[in-house]
């Protein structure tokens, strides 16, 4: 018998893993122009944590005051069309997609809508529903601020730091397709795995501090957010850029003083803030880089759905290898 009820994810506050609670919830009906999608496997982010504590508080302005304005928490998903609106046409029941549902959230659920002119791709024959559903936190935005933001170049010498992470592990790859020389920044434990992502060189932090490299860079991509414009100054080239995708009121400040004296810039962007065209035809090249198999997607550790606090706690250490999926059957 068809059930109008779903399980999900529910977080009714801010703080710690503890908020998110796995009830039976109504399921979402589509409207005319959106594709109601049965969530095989969706994603549990660095980012998600920093929405779940509701910090830095700033980020409040879009993600709800005192409580987040969708109580659903997860971004990324992948699984099939289990129905579509009245007006949709591009889609189908059965069809296998993936996508991203931004400031929409609601993906932490074993059922989703999203509109047909959202951030939903068909899913490629070669590209598994895990890959899948992270497929736009660390490959999505770490393109966005490569080619995007630094239109990065052939030949330039790049230095990516946090390069095990899920965008840090992105960005290696990327930044050898487009054709930099790369410096990755990982632990001891990880030196092996950014080699193998093609870096052309590997600092151990725990060895050696890459903010005191001889090496001038073009480009520093602190894809943490641990290090900040200030640190990095000294290793930047003449022209060259800071880029983190972590906010703070100290990297606002840098980007607005950067912007109005010297050539060194500081600079960010919150890549879910663009609209949903720009987004699908970012992920659309993101895509073909993987289709060309330049692009692997770096798989940690899969949890249920209804494990969602057990693996915020293990992102929450800081020790997490490229991505953590969560499976919702």
């Amino acid at each position: 018998m068809q059930t109008n009820k779903m399980n999900a994810i529910v977080a009714n506050g801010y703080g710690s893993p503890e908020v998110f609670q796995y009830q039976e919830v109504e399921r979402p009906e589509p409207k005319a122009d959106e594709v109601l999608v049965r969530v095989v496997s969706t994603s549990a982010t660095r980012a998600d944590t920093m929405m779940r504590t509701g910090k830095p508080y700033f980020g409040r302005l879009f993600v709800g005051l005192t409580k987040p304005k969708s109580p659903i928490p997860g971004t990324g998903f992948a699984g099939y069309v289990e129905e579509v609106g009245s007006a949709v046409s591009r889609y189908k029941k059965g069809d296998r997609v993936f996508g991203e549902t931004t400031l929409g959230f609601s993906a932490n659920a074993e059922f989703l809508v999203i509109k047909e002119e959202g951030v939903i791709l068909p899913l490629p024959e070669n590209l598994d529903f895990a890959e899948a559903a992270v497929f736009c936190d660390g490959h999505l935005t770490s393109f966005n601020f490569l080619y995007q933001i630094a239109q990065i170049k052939k030949g330039q010498h790049w230095l990516i730091n946090g390069a095990s992470g899920s965008l840090g592990s992105s960005a290696v790859q990327l930044a050898k397709y487009f054709g930099a020389d790369v410096t990755a920044v990982t632990s001891t434990k990880n030196v092996g795995l950014v080699k193998s992502l093609g870096a052309d060189h590997v600092i151990d932090y725990s060895q050696e501090d890459f903010h005191q490299s001889e090496t001038k860079f073009d480009c520093v991509y602190d894809s943490v957010g641990k290090s900040s414009f200030g640190a990095c100054k000294s290793i930047l080239k003449e022209e060259g850029s800071y880029l983190s995708p972590v906010l703070s009121f100290s990297l606002l400040g840098q980007m607005l003083w950067t912007q109005l004296f010297g050539k060194k810039k500081a600079r960010f962007e919150a890549t879910g803030l663009k609209s949903d065209d720009q987004l699908r035809e970012l992920l659309e090249k993101v895509v073909e880089v993987q289709q060309s198999g330049k692009l692997k997607t770096i798989i940690d550790r899969q949890f249920p759905l209804a494990k969602l606090s057990e693996a915020h706690r293990y992102i929450d250490t800081g020790h997490k290898r490229g991505n953590v999926v969560l499976l919702t059957a």
